[in-house]
């Protein structure tokens, strides 16, 4: 008979835990992973002929988002920001191997560049107007067989042969906010003749990548914890939405997380300056208007809220003004239009309001909406942490999307950003809800169930998760109460 185990007198040997190179190679195997399939999604061309093939490469990157995340929470300090950076890069250059897959947005965008090259306003004429057909070349305004293309819409034309344009509603004019329209106007002077969608991409992935700068900057200076611009760097949604498609929301999201940064300090000439950042945001697309009550956070004194607000307002009018001096027709253009035609002011319509209208009738949809929203806002400005603005900006954006249940997933990329600030990573559930409503809608159709399914599971985690946070605070008060050592619940 033998014996096995250890000699009397020595210390068993203990299988020792993973070695922190380990940790790394196995974050940066995840991260080869998720380029890789990211790679192969941006190069699927699946959009119009296969809908539901496309989603399942967003899922599969969305999967291995996930599993790099966790990788990287063992990864030693002294590591993580190389890795990020490096895999931040690797994930944005992947959007810069094909043209724009699912958007025709950045089309308009160049062509506003173009306009305003030729020294005429973008608000004045409508892309098809005859009036700028000096302007048209063949890229974005193709003719007779190269019509065919289901991303194209017909123009006027005179004579057999048809004409059409890569741009979409190509008869209104433009809705972009002055920021954007001087920013397509400097991308168009700096682009070499027949460079096409390439410098908007490079553009975007250059302010991409300069979100994660920002992002590690905040956090590093607030004491947050780096490894959460990966949340921002790595996500499939920035190479996608930012990159390959060049919307130029992104733009409005170094703006908003900049002029957040800056409001936190408390400072007063810093909340001047985040003001003015956060209207330059504002002046971008409108949207981030949405962080606002975030960054208002805990005032208690008007001079505080002035201190931002005015700057903000300040910036976005004046921003308008030389356009509303050069331009004929309204600086505001098809914005009202939009607003009809996406449903926002029909309840009934798509997939607006898709969770309220489950319990609620379609009329008080939208009312409810406002209500909630207002709610949100007023509880962040009284009960947030002016330390973190970020964090109530969340709150309101979040649930303003679960409320909306909009259809168009690149309108997520600002809460991207502001998950990453806050750390609040069950959250992510909302951009790739607003991904299945977008791409699986040619197959589905654009309806309420589809939006009620998809946004209903993303808010589940949301509201989990809050209850486990509520009940493990609630449980450390009791136990505080009762002088002993409170247990702290992880999620």
């Amino acid at each position: 008979m033998t014996y096995d185990g250890p000699l009397p007198g020595t210390i068993p040997q203990v299988n020792p835990p993973t070695a922190p190179a380990t940790r790394t190679v196995i974050t940066g195997v995840c991260l080869v992973a998720l380029t890789t399939v990211l790679v192969l999604t941006v190069r699927y061309g699946g959009f119009f002929s296969d809908p539901v093939g496309l989603f399942w490469w967003y899922v599969a990157g969305w999967a291995l988002f996930a599993a790099a995340l966790l990788a990287l929470r063992r990864v030693p300090s002294r590591s993580v920001v190389p890795l990020l950076l490096a895999g931040a890069v690797a994930v944005t250059v992947t959007g810069l191997l094909g043209p724009p897959r699912t958007s025709t947005d950045s089309y308009r965008y160049a062509w506003d560049g173009r306009v305003q090259s030729a020294g005429v306003s973008p608000y004045d004429h409508a892309p098809q107007d005859p009036a700028l057909a000096r302007l048209r070349d063949p890229w974005l305004f193709p003719s007779g067989s190269a019509c065919g293309g289901p991303d194209l819409a017909g123009i006027p034309h005179t004579g057999s042969a048809p004409r059409c344009t890569r741009i979409n509603r190509p008869a209104v004019h433009t809705i972009y906010p002055p920021v954007a329209e001087a920013y397509f106007l400097a991308v168009d002077a700096l682009s070499p003749a027949g460079a096409r969608h390439k410098p908007l991409q490079i553009g975007a992935g250059v302010i991409s990548l300069g979100v994660t700068g920002t992002l590690l900057l905040i956090l590093r200076r607030r004491g947050g914890d780096l490894r959460n611009a990966a949340y921002w760097g790595w996500c499939p949604a920035v190479p996608l939405e930012a990159v390959n498609n060049a919307h130029i929301d992104v733009l409005g999201v170094l703006l908003a997380i900049a002029g957040l940064g800056l409001v936190a300090s408390r400072a007063q000439t810093r909340q001047v300056a985040g003001g003015l950042l956060i209207g330059a945001a504002i002046a971008t697309k409108l949207m981030p208007a949405v962080v606002l009550p975030g960054a208002l956070s805990g005032v208690r004194r008007v001079r505080d809220a002035a201190a931002v607000l005015l700057p903000a307002a300040a910036f976005t009018a004046l921003a308008y003004m030389p356009y509303v001096f050069l331009s004929h027709e309204s600086v505001f253009g098809y914005l009202g239009g939009y607003v009809e035609e996406e449903g926002y002011d029909d309840p009934s319509a798509g997939s607006r309001y898709a969770l309220l209208r489950l319990a609620l009738p379609d009329t008080w949809a939208f009312p409810v909406l406002l209500a909630a929203v207002a709610g949100v806002s007023l509880y962040v400005m009284w009960r947030g942490d002016p330390r973190r603005p970020w964090s109530g900006a969340l709150l309101v954006t979040g649930w303003a999307f679960v409320l909306l249940t909009p259809s168009y997933s690149w309108y997520a990329l600002l809460l991207i950003a502001l998950v990453a600030l806050d750390g609040r990573w069950e959250w992510l559930g909302i951009p790739l809800a607003g991904a299945a409503v977008y791409i699986l809608g040619p197959t589905f159709g654009y309806g309420a169930a589809l939006a009620s399914i998809a946004y209903g599971a993303a808010a589940a985690p949301v509201l989990l998760i809050a209850w486990f946070r509520h009940r493990g605070a609630g449980a450390g008060d009791e136990a505080s109460q009762q002088g002993a050592p409170s247990r702290k619940t992880s999620v």
